[in-house]
Parts: structure tokens; sequence; C-alpha cells
């Protein structure tokens, strides 16, 4: 008897976990996990015969045994990740398979989503859906019905300004709908090994069932920052979006970026390049960040903190990670 492709996948996931209690990356060096597993095509969901299907390349896994065990007084988020992702080290890590909120953090893995199966020249037409989002402080872009805007453009706006307008557009471009597209998302998480993640939306506006942990966005990240075109996108501090409203006429929406990193409102510590991430803040998930940064050794970093208690309270921690970064 064949077994599905999420029970494998699932299994997988729970033999290199046991594994790696003895070998994982921990705090040791080099020691980066490559893994693959090869799915019949029947199983794989593939038409087309193919056969081979990735999780991911280069991971660093974390057993739970192998978490920081003693918390540094400053970090009181209720979950945080650094891992230097080029040598596969972690250097902190709390509470990363515990669930959380992830508020629009939510959107790095609608991004992947879109970068996979979208087109980012196609041309995208604003719904009254997306258009007409009525939750009290979503963050919005302010496109309108009928508007139409490349792709690309809308991607950038979505990542950048981080509106939740933006986001119901993507999905319902590429998927035909909200949900169609939640189940694109949860495959893909799937697919990557993160096994512990469910989504319902592509924006992170809350609910109860919207849920992952900081060791799957960690997971999802180390996938993106591969894609050049996502790193363009994030590493930006702000977005002039250039599209057409709906009698024709063009138009042009300016965006700053959520990140204080980039427009200069924190500073990372010495020796220590931010190079793009994602924010996300809503009442139930706190204050919330993902980084992709660099040292001056030319070394890559994934740094994680979700559910602090306030933007500088959020940003204070992560330099906190920042630095740990700093010294490895």
């Amino acid at each position: 008897m064949r077994m599905n492709r999420k029970k494998m996948i699932s299994l997988l996931m729970a033999g290199c976990l046991c594994l790696t209690a003895f070998t994982g990356c921990g705090s040791g060096k080099n020691e980066l996990l490559s893994y693959r597993i090869d799915f019949p095509a029947d199983t794989a969901g593939q038409g087309d015969g193919a056969s081979q299907g990735y999780l991911s390349e280069g991971i660093c896994v974390i057993p739970k045994k192998k978490q920081t065990k003693k918390q540094d007084s400053i970090m009181g988020s209720k979950a945080s990740l650094a891992v230097n992702d080029t040598d596969g080290t972690m250097l902190y890590s709390h509470n990363i398979y515990k669930k959380v909120y992830p508020a629009s953090i939510t959107k790095i893995v609608t991004a992947l989503v879109a970068l996979k199966y979208g087109n980012l020249d196609d041309v995208v037409t604003v719904s009254y859906n997306a258009s007409h989002i009525t939750e009290y402080g979503a963050k919005l872009c302010g496109f309108l019905e009928g508007d139409q805007i490349v792709l690309r453009d809308l991607l950038s706006s979505f990542l950048v300004c981080s509106g939740n307008d933006a986001g119901i557009a993507i999905a319902e471009h590429i998927a035909g709908d909200e949900k169609a597209f939640a189940d694109m998302m949860n495959q893909e998480m799937q697919d990557l090994g993160a096994v512990h993640s469910h989504f319902v939306n592509s924006h992170g506006l809350h609910d109860k069932n919207h849920y992952t942990t900081a060791y799957d966005l960690y997971l999802v990240f180390h996938e993106l920052v591969k894609n050049q075109a996502f790193m363009d996108i994030v590493g930006q501090p702000s977005y002039t979006a250039k599209f057409k409203k709906k009698n024709g006429k063009k138009k042009k929406l300016y965006f700053l970026s959520t990140d204080r990193y980039l427009i200069g409102r924190a500073k990372a510590p010495e020796g220590m390049t931010v190079l793009g991430g994602k924010t996300g803040t809503t009442f139930d998930a706190g204050s919330c960040l993902i980084l992709y940064s660099r040292d001056d050794n030319g070394k890559y970093y994934i740094t994680v903190v979700l559910k602090a208690d306030g933007g500088d309270v959020l940003y204070a921690q992560m330099n906190h990670l920042l630095q740990k970064c700093a010294k490895n």
C-alpha cells in the first residue's frame, strides 16, 4: 500500500529530528542537513511523471532538547531564533516549535507561493473583495476595485507596505480565491517540512486557525533568500507602485518599508548589515520580525523574534540576536 505524500513528509521530518538529537546543528559548525525524498508520480501529485520532490536543502535542524537552555533576560518574546545560515549553526533558540500567530510575517509564505506559481509580468485586476477589507486597523496599500497592476509591482507593494488588500489580490489572481490559495500555502509548507503551521489567509489578519512556529518561518525564509527577486523587494526602504486605475488613467502610490532597519529608525550592531526582512503586528500576535543579515566576514544569518511586547522591545531583542551573530 502506498503512503500519501503528507504522511511521508511527516515521517521523514520526525526521523530527521530523531537523528539530529545526536548530530543536529545545535551549536556545532558545518552540520548542515541536505535531504530529499523521491515521490512516485502518483503520490507527488504531478501529472507530468516527475518523481523527485525536494523538502529543503542545507537546513539547520534543531531538536527540541538542543534549544538554548538558559534564556537571556532581555529576550521576553514568546519565541526567538538566530541561525548562522552559512554554516548551519544555531546561535540562539527559544520556543521555536511553539505555536504562535505570525501576523504579517504570513506574507513571506504568500511570496513563496506567488514566486513559484505566478508570472511576475501578469497584470492583476483588483477585485471588490480585495479592495473592501473592513477589519479595524488592517494595513492597506489603498488599491481600488478595478485597478490594474503588474504582479511584480503588486508583490513589491505587498511586502514593502505590508498591505493586506494586495495579499487578497495576489491570492485571487493565482488561485482564484483565498481558500484555494491558503491550501497552496499549506501544501508548500508541508513540502518544506514546515509541518507545524496552518494558514487560512494570504495576509496574516488574525484567525485562531492561522498559526506557525519560529522554526517553520526559518525554513520558509531559508528557501526565499535564494530568490533574488524576493531579496530585491524586501531590501527596499521604499517603493513606488505604478499602475492603471479602472478608467485607464495612470496612478502612483508611494510606500515606506515597515522595517525600521531599512528606513533608519533602528540601527543594527556594528559588524552586521540587515539585507531585508518582514515585520508583523496584531493584538494577538504582538510585534514580530524576521530578518536576513550579513556580517563583515560575508556570512549570512536568519533571525526571528515573535510576539514581543511592542515595537521598541521587538527591535531591542532583535539587536540582541544580531549581536550574537556579530560575535559568532
